[in-house]
């Protein structure tokens, strides 16, 4: 009865080993498989993430540089005009626009007006670039400040200006007893009279340019915020 009784408990204990072992074994196939989801999971999104940046990445390029006047700041450089000595303006000025040569940086590579690529060393001319010009008739800015100034009393700078009537009223009363010749050289330095035909004052390219600004129902203004 004895040794049945031990045989009997030796077998139980084997059968709970086996099972124990086996939970085990189960337990360990699931974390094998649970890592294995999660690998693969996350090498899917890895994929996934790059293939987004890598069409983002080629999409700006495509967009950026696919034509040479679409470069960048830095990534070319414009030539100086040719100055007329004479007008003061672009030779190449055709009405209020002309333009310069563009280089672009070297090893730049863009496509250029007739749809070829081409890769740049930096000497080469890749686009042009309009800039703006002034329509001049052949009025000077310092002779018309000068002939106010010295002369103005006697109606001169209008009558350089191309306004006769008001250089012969000038004329005649001795520049309005002064005020109209003060008057008349504060508005031609800044440039608010100018020549009768509409054309700018000749002024150095790189000298000192007034601009005036003006306000119309085509500007933007900014609203007033009460406090």
């Amino acid at each position: 009865m004895y040794t049945a009784a031990v045989c009997v408990s030796g077998f139980l204990s084997s059968g709970r080993s086996l099972n124990a072992a086996a939970g085990h074994m189960t337990a360990a196939v699931m974390a094998s498989s649970r890592r294995q989801q999660f690998c693969l999971r996350s090498g899917f999104w890895i994929i996934f993430i790059f293939f987004c940046f890598y069409s983002h990445l080629d999409l700006i390029l495509a967009t950026d540089v696919d034509s040479c006047e679409n470069l960048r700041l830095g990534q070319f450089l414009c030539k100086d005009p040719k100055i007329d000595e004479a007008t003061q303006e672009p030779e190449n000025c055709r009405v209020t626009t002309a333009w310069v040569e563009c280089l672009p940086a070297p090893n730049i590579s863009c496509r250029l007006s007739n749809g070829t690529e081409f890769r740049f060393s930096g000497e080469e001319v890749g686009f042009n670039k309009t800039i703006p010009c002034r329509n001049v008739s052949g009025y000077s800015y310092k002779v018309a400040v000068a002939l106010s100034l010295f002369l103005g009393w006697l109606g001169a700078d209008r009558f350089y200006l191309g306004y006769p009537a008001l250089g012969l009223l000038k004329f005649c009363t001795v520049g309005f007893c002064g005020i109209g010749t003060l008057i008349d050289f504060i508005l031609i330095a800044m440039q608010i009279v100018g020549p009768a035909d509409g054309s700018n004052y000749i002024v150095d390219y790189y000298g000192a340019r007034l601009t005036r600004l003006s306000i119309t129902n085509q500007t933007y203004r900014k609203p007033h915020l009460s406090q």
